[in-house]
């Protein structure tokens, strides 16, 4: 018989609590803080989880040096009407703009680092969000 499974993606930080509001904002969800207040779960309004959690030695990733690579990021979906009131959003709350592309005209995807250095993009999908 299979085990019931579920999984979470973890990032690690400085400062769980501004991360955890960061994402909390960004997704419209909640934070839900267990026995461990260094790991702090994100639970987003359509279902997304995530956590954050604090690591006294954390160093934010260097990419996207060329000699690093992207080990992984969040992929934020929005429908293609909203992408740039998203991007208006996430800036505002503290992403910063990792601009890769070289590419004129607009763009389907655009990449940000969060507060802690971690990457991650909005992109428009074509389901409804």
């Amino acid at each position: 018989m299979a085990v019931n499974k579920t999984s979470m993606l973890v990032l690690d930080c400085t400062d769980a609590q501004a991360l955890a509001h960061f994402y909390a904002e960004l997704l419209a969800g909640e934070i839900h803080i267990g026995e461990d207040p260094d790991l702090i779960e994100v639970v987003g309004g359509s279902g997304v989880r995530l956590a954050v959690r604090r690591d006294h030695g954390y160093a934010p990733p260097s990419w996207p040096r060329p000699e690093d690579a992207l080990q992984a990021h969040l992929r934020i979906l929005v429908g293609p009407e909203d992408l740039d009131e998203a991007e208006r959003e996430a800036v505002s709350l503290g992403a910063r703009p990792v601009d890769v592309d070289t590419e004129e005209g607009p763009r389907e995807a655009r990449l940000f680092s969060d507060p802690a250095g971690h990457s991650f993009t909005i992109a428009a999908t074509g389901w409804t969000v």
